[in-house]
């Protein structure tokens, strides 16, 4: 349990906390602490200034960093305060005031990414347009909510300058989508912002309620507020005018959906009087790893004048490795994992990082074949699995009957011979009525579809009646039962056991969020399943974590492998004609490098096969930004004192005790048999009963010599 103690922060950390009024910027660089100076902080309003923890306001960006600063502050002042992403406060707000708006209600439901896509399209679809509007329809409109505008005034804009006929098609597909979502009471991702910042605009009771009642407001990762959460600060903050921001524009990465790190400049100009503070030690890595960080982030322009610096030692060296091919990284990634287990290191202590989800495949493969235990992050999501989608729609039609999407998805699944024609003609049969309403009304009993869906309505109305007297777990499990869902994947195939196992990891989760929360409502339960990111699913659970640098934000790692630093790959093809897309991919690289904390390696590959061919790779300019002085010949590098060790591509010979034409058996393959083992000894080509031939490094797979050869 961690104790309030102002003496445990460093001198600037004390600084920052002591100016407890006004405007105060924090530019904290990576592992400097600014987690304990915000838990601290808020402390200190409390216990100090005897501020009630009801007149305080955390915003953090993730669930993650929101639950580590509850439990920290909760168990050094026994408080509990607003802490919440900018996503969850909005929620939070619209549960409470959106009704002032008209066409909504507070049981609204939240539609994901994938269902804002399946809505664009039919309207692309409806509207005769080409697929390759659909594109520029999603660029408009990220760019009208991202701006916090009104759509009309955003294309009457435009207008001037571009095809009016197009424009008027996007401007039109845009309403319709706004249209759908406003008959379906459903909000998008940037609703959620865009109609807390609108009533607030248009609403000033509302405005001055919470104003008045956040006397102090605190906000991490300031670099990632995009132009309407920027606003929304500004407008909370209006009264009191006590605003403490954490951030840091190096770690700026998220510039593709609207975060502008020029914020932390803006407050400056907006504010009077800001007070600065900068956070330079870090306490998470060695000097080693912080000399690799600074010395790539340093070619960046557009930032505040930072270098990192710790106390701790140097530590290991990095590594810089050139693969031969993707093969061959992945090897190297193996081997070195399974070497530090050896050591110590326990499988939770690795992080293997890529800019490029395309990268994972030959990495898990090369994992695989050593028996590593790893995780994929940044791949389909538990939540957005079918059978767990399914689910989640029956649930919310139950919450927000005018929810037409999920009335969709669950209408015919089960099977109940309900095709697209049908819905056609019951949506022309409902006429001005939403779906389900017609649906649960006697006129319906006139339809010829009534007995199809006389199980479905008799279902829908029962649960609805017995809703309030259950628990959210025993409704769960009713609305299994009642709508048959577990008896549609009653096979016997992997697949249909893999989709059970998902439908008890689903109760599991209804039942877990249920012990959490007080007086918990399947309102609030959809809203935290579709607010949830990629950070909340990585745990330490005894497995490796693979994933993309963005899913890894605000983590840390004791190893972390950085895998692909190739032109083209890291930095990206289209960074080589833009100064900011160029700054943003370095940001990247200086996030992913001090994620670490005792070692980090950086690979790179001379050929790498993707997108269904194999091209030669050039390593990465970024390798060069590390300051690599001698690399020829030798085996040693050096980055201003400190030295890298590069591996040689030459070992000696090892001796594996096997031989061509001996049966062996692995712990993931099987039986098979040694068709040819390099000069080396380390490469063995073995083929395998139930999976074909593979190439194995024999010095680390797991073989068993079996008797006898293959006949």
């Amino acid at each position: 349990m961690e104790k309030f103690d102002i003496n445990s922060l460093n001198d600037e950390q004390k600084k920052a906390l002591y100016e407890t009024e006004g405007v105060v910027l924090v530019t904290a660089g990576a592992g400097s602490g600014k987690t304990r100076l915000l838990t601290h902080r808020i402390c200190h309003l409390i216990l100090d200034k005897h501020i009630s923890p009801y007149n305080i306001l955390a915003i953090t960006f993730t669930n993650k960093a929101t639950n580590e600063m509850r439990e920290r502050v909760l168990s050094m002042c026994d408080c509990n305060i607003w802490i919440s992403t900018f996503h969850s406060m909005c929620v939070r707000i619209l549960r409470q005031e959106i009704e002032v708006l008209g066409d909504y209600t507070r049981n609204f439901t939240i539609i994901s990414e994938t269902d804002r896509d399946k809505i664009l399209k039919e309207i692309i679809k409806t509207l005769n347009l080409d697929e390759e509007d659909l594109e520029k329809v999603e660029t408009h409109l990220d760019n009208i909510k991202n701006k916090g505008q009104e759509a009309e005034e955003y294309f009457n804009y435009l207008m001037q300058f571009g095809n009016k006929d197009n424009l008027k098609n996007y401007y039109k597909a845009v309403c319709l989508y706004e249209e759908k979502l406003r008959n379906s009471n459903s909000l998008d991702f940037d609703d959620l912002l865009n109609k807390t910042l609108y009533i607030f605009n248009n609403y000033p009771e509302i405005l001055k309620k919470y104003a008045e009642r956040f006397r102090y407001i605190l906000v991490d990762e300031f670099q990632d507020t995009n132009l309407v959460q920027y606003k929304l600060v500004k407008l909370l903050s209006s009264v009191w005018g006590n605003l403490f921001v954490v951030g840091d524009e190096d770690q700026c990465i998220y510039s593709w959906r609207g975060a502008n790190y020029r914020n932390i400049f803006n407050l400056k100009d907006d504010f009077k009087d800001v007070k600065v503070f900068k956070l330079e030690r870090n306490y998470r890595s060695s000097r080693n790893i912080l000399n690799l960080a600074n010395n790539v982030i340093s070619n960046n322009s557009e930032r505040l004048e930072k270098n990192l610096w710790t106390e701790k030692d140097d530590g290991l060296p990095p590594v810089v490795y050139t693969a031969f091919d993707e093969r061959d990284e992945a090897q190297f990634v193996a081997r070195e994992i399974l070497n530090l287990v050896d050591e110590g290191y326990s499988f939770s202590d690795f992080a293997i990082l890529m800019r490029i989800n395309a990268l994972s495949r030959s990495v898990e493969e090369g994992l695989l074949n050593y028996g590593i235990p790893y995780r994929l992050y940044g791949g389909q999501k538990f939540f957005e699995r079918s059978e767990v989608k399914i689910l989640l729609a029956y649930i919310s039609i139950f919450v927000n009957p005018k929810d037409e999407l999920s009335l969709l998805k669950v209408i015919n699944f089960p099977k109940r011979g309900i095709g697209d024609v049908a819905i056609l003609n019951l949506k022309k049969e409902a006429g001005e009525k939403d779906l389900l309403s017609y649906l649960t009304s006697e006129k319906f009993k006139f339809s010829k579809y009534y007995n199809k869906l006389k199980a479905f309505v008799e279902g829908y109305t029962g649960l609805l009646h017995d809703m309030p007297a259950l628990s959210l777990e025993k409704f769960a499990q009713k609305v299994l039962e009642v709508f048959g869902i577990i008896s549609a994947y009653q096979g016997k195939d992997e697949d249909s056991v893999n989709r059970l196992s998902n439908i008890d990891s689903f109760l599991a989760s209804v039942k877990e969020f249920e012990e959490q929360n007080e007086n918990p409502t399947f309102i609030d339960y959809l809203a935290s399943v579709m607010l949830r990111s990629d950070q909340d699913d990585i745990e330490n659970g005894g497995t490796v974590s693979l994933a993309t640098i963005h899913a890894v934000k605000g983590l840390e790692f004791k190893v972390v492998f950085v895998i692909g630093l190739e032109e083209g790959i890291f930095p990206l093809t289209r960074a080589n004609n833009s100064k900011s897309e160029l700054e943003e991919e370095r940001r990247l690289l200086y996030v992913a490098i001090t994620r670490a904390e005792e070692k980090i390696y950086l690979t790179h590959a001379n050929r790498r096969y993707m997108y269904g061919k194999t091209n030669n790779e050039v390593e990465s300019r970024f390798v060069k930004e590390l300051n690599i002085v001698e690399k020829a010949d030798k085996t040693k590098v050096k980055v201003k004192k400190d030295d890298f060790f590069l591996p040689e591509k030459e070992e000696e010979a090892f001796v594996s005790g096997l031989k061509v034409g001996d049966k062996v058996e692995h712990t993931r393959f099987g039986v098979g048999i040694i068709k040819e083992i390099s000069d080396d000894g380390l490469v063995g080509r073995i083929d395998f009963e139930d999976f074909g031939e593979k190439e194995l490094m024999l010095n680390i797979a797991t073989l068993k010599k079996m008797e006898g050869k293959n006949e």
